[in-house]
């Protein structure tokens, strides 16, 4: 762990500044769209979840169908399909009944009555019959910490916790896990945890294991030796060896996915700069690779940021793909399967969780960016999911998705996590 902190303080505090190398110009280009900081006042508005009647439900466009898939849950945060097609579904939140300031910062998410203590469960859903609904429902794994990325690996279950990632012996077709299980890694967490959860995704090779991991703070406000492993996508083998940092610069990278064997995630970017800065992105993730946080976005440089200028700010990559300011983008996967029409084959669907920092609303919806073949972005997002803002003008809305899933018949499973439903997006027969 001391040769861990060596290389990343080395990494961020030798070397050339930012302004140097011509890059400067470079990325001056990249902000030349983007409004100028505090163009709008820096707005807390918080939605007001209301939940969904009987029989409403979101709408997708002409040719779709959606269903409530299963619903009862506390906080349906992330989803898991098993090798065997089992659904794992990650019950947690923030752990807050009521909104909490955090380094100059309020957190929390909606006022909703759904805020409530973290329930730290994972449950599994297993359709026996094969007509496309759950007909068994168990609870899987208890006695977790904010559990969040799920994954199956050989014979082993995983599960990042807020503060680490552990495992468990796992049997395909297992209905529970009573072993005790075993701690591979420990993740930054404590008080300052702003961004809590934590992703986990295998390499196609099953030979390495990548964490999503967000800062502690909106801006490195506590300082930037306090987000030591934090902002970045992080690298370890299968049995927790080998931790370094992947990525960083991410300030709170979460959904995570492989197409054309390039790792691709979503990143909720900064807040406090006005209703239209700073966007969210999807970007792909190079090794080594440096997005900016919490120095640069999008190219522009964040003048509140008091914290020396590394080195590293001259290898800053510019995200490919802006999802628009204050949406919360956290889920994201790639279609790979061929039900649904030729034009979303290969491209990502992104699940926004809404805004708290924008005057009006803004995400509340799950999007759709094309991709050609060469696995490259191929268009803008465009809305796929709607139906969550029940009344704009009153910042109502009925719910917030967070993760999307691409199941082995080739439907989309959407987590609403504080409307406690899993809808299930199908072509219409």
């Amino acid at each position: 762990m001391k040769a861990i902190v060596c290389i990343v303080v080395v990494m961020l505090f030798a070397g050339e500044s930012f302004s140097q190398n011509g890059t400067q110009q470079k990325n001056k280009e990249l902000s030349d769209n983007l409004p100028p900081p505090h163009a709008t006042k820096s707005s807390m508005n918080f939605s007001n979840v209301i939940g969904w009647e009987e029989g409403q439900t979101p709408q997708a466009p002409p040719g779709f169908t959606v269903t409530r898939f299963a619903d009862g849950f506390e906080n349906p945060r992330w989803l898991y399909i098993a090798p065997n097609g089992d659904i794992l579904v990650a019950e947690s939140n923030s752990n807050y009944s009521f909104l909490m300031r955090i380094g100059g910062w309020i957190i929390g998410a909606s006022k909703s009555k759904n805020m409530r203590k973290s329930a730290d469960r994972i449950t599994l859903l297993r359709d026996t019959n094969g007509d496309g609904k759950p007909d068994t429902r168990q609870i899987f794994l208890t006695k977790l910490n904010q559990p969040f990325g799920m994954l199956v690996l050989d014979n082993w279950f995983y599960v990042a916790n807020t503060d680490a990632v552990w495992r468990y012996p796992y049997k395909p077709g297992q209905l529970s896990i009573t072993d005790k299980g075993q701690k591979i890694a420990d993740l930054p967490a404590g008080k300052i945890n702003q961004h809590w959860t934590r992703n986990i995704i295998a390499s196609n090779d099953g030979k390495k294991l990548y964490i999503a991991v967000g800062s502690g703070t909106n801006i490195a406000d506590k300082g930037i030796k306090n987000e030591y492993l934090r902002a970045d996508i992080l690298e370890m083998n299968p049995d927790g060896s080998g931790l370094r940092v992947y990525a960083s610069g991410l300030r709170n990278p979460v959904g995570m996915d492989w197409t054309n064997n390039t790792l691709w995630t979503v990143v909720n970017e900064r807040d406090g700069l006005g209703d239209d800065l700073v966007p969210d992105y999807l970007t792909s993730v190079k090794e080594d690779g440096f997005y900016g946080w919490p120095w640069i976005y999008h190219g522009r440089t964040d003048e509140r940021v008091t914290e020396p200028k590394p080195g590293v700010l001259d290898k800053y990559i510019k995200p490919d793909v802006d999802v628009g300011a204050h949406t919360a983008s956290l889920g994201l996967a790639f279609y790979d399967k061929k039900t649904f029409p030729e034009k979303y084959h290969s491209g990502a669907f992104i699940a926004q969780h809404g805004s708290w920092n924008r005057s009006v609303l803004s995400g509340y919806k799950v999007v759709f960016v094309p991709f050609d073949d060469n696995g490259k972005p191929a268009g803008k997002d465009e809305d796929f999911l709607t139906g969550f803002v029940a009344n704009l003008d009153k910042e109502k809305v009925h719910g917030r998705p967070v993760c999307v899933r691409v199941t082995p018949d080739g439907s989309l499973l959407v987590t609403d996590d504080t409307s406690n439903v899993i809808w299930k997006v199908s072509v219409a027969k």
